[in-house]
């Protein structure tokens, strides 16, 4: 591993005088590819610096053991100091695992209700606010693609998309089934109900990733419905886009224009197709091993939202988190970490 971190630490040091040079400052293509790979490298060089440091202390701090003065002071910060290497060794191990090639994409995220009924699209509207407010925390664009909404204000099915900086990275792990335990607002009774919503997560393809012939296309428009303002319901401006070969339909109603319209729900068509690609190579891949997080299947139960206890539940990982309405403001960090942490762990396993 040591041999692999000085390798990297010479490539920084290459890139560190390449963007220095003035043939390479004014080719900005190739400048601005030096600096992306310099940034990457910064966090392991950190870690890598700290490393020397501390290995510097230990050896230190052994040669004072040999003095029967410093040795019961010596031989405690050995102590100390030995479990922050073995720390910053874990550390770096976990940076060294390649990334996801993926991780960089913007996110199509799809929330549906599931089996409760009323409850269920309350607690999808619930789920859509929080992702939204999960963005706005954390440096993310969200914007709802297309929306579908009931007379009691949930969401019978929502369609965003999240951009921003690893945007996949973060969001991917929320694919699968969000279970919710509560008392629903339209329960009278006082009972405690148990509904579900699915949400489905995919990386945005690009446009050279998935040719789509026009002619396996059957475009509709029709008046956007919802809430949007006095030219909602006047123009023909939402698109329906069936893509006949594989079933798969996409609407968009958020911009006014049917031409962005379209173009989005092109956009968005191109990757769940992507994403159905992948599901497939991923499923042919793992036939023979289970992966302990995995990719968030729709048909799996990831998360359980208990209200009545106050408490958020992670099934791939058993992590518990308290303070449900804090979850569902957004704080959704502590989920998001471990699950990365679990998905490099697991890939550094699998080296």
């Amino acid at each position: 591993m040591i041999e692999k971190i000085q390798s990297l630490m010479e490539r920084r040091q290459e890139l560190s005088e390449a963007i220095a040079q003035p043939e390479v400052i004014q080719d900005f293509p190739r400048y601005q590819r030096c600096l992306k790979e310099l940034s990457s490298l910064e966090p392991i060089a950190q870690h890598y610096e700290k490393l020397q440091s501390v290995e510097k202390h230990i050896e230190d701090a052994r040669e004072l053991l040999s003095d029967p003065d410093l040795a019961a002071e010596a031989d405690q910060e050995l102590r100390i100091l030995s479990s922050e290497r073995d720390t910053l060794l874990d550390e770096l191990k976990l940076m060294l695992v390649p990334p996801d090639p993926l991780d960089s994409r913007n996110v199509i995220m799809e929330i549906r209700a599931g089996v409760g009924g009323d409850e269920a699209a309350l607690f999808a509207g619930d789920l859509l606010r929080m992702y939204l407010k999960y963005a706005d925390r954390n440096g993310l664009t969200a914007s709802i693609l297309s929306l579908s909404d009931t007379d009691l204000g949930g969401v019978n099915e929502a369609l965003l998309m999240i951009s921003g900086p690893n945007a996949f990275a973060r969001m991917k792990f929320e694919s699968g089934v969000h279970c919710v335990k509560r008392v629903p607002v339209t329960e009278s009774g006082g009972r405690i109900h148990t509904s579900t919503v699915t949400v489905a997560v995919f990386p945005e393809a690009e446009e050279v990733e998935i040719a789509i012939d026009p002619a396996d296309l059957r475009i509709d428009v029709y008046h956007a419905s919802g809430h949007g303002g006095q030219g909602v319901n006047t123009t023909d401006s939402a698109v329906r886009i069936t893509h006949m070969p594989s079933g798969l339909v996409v609407t968009c109603q958020d911009e006014r224009s049917q031409l962005e319209n379209k173009a989005k729900a092109l956009r968005v068509l191109r990757s769940r197709l992507l994403d159905k690609a992948r599901q497939a190579q991923e499923d042919a891949h793992a036939a023979d091993r289970k992966s302990q997080i995995g990719w968030g299947e729709r048909s799996d139960r990831i998360r359980t939202y208990y209200f009545n206890h106050d408490y958020v539940v992670d099934h791939r990982l058993g992590l518990t988190v308290n303070r449900t309405a804090n979850v569902m403001n957004g704080e959704l960090t502590p989920f998001i970490d471990a699950l990365r942490l679990a998905e490099k762990t697991e890939k550094l396993t699998a080296q």
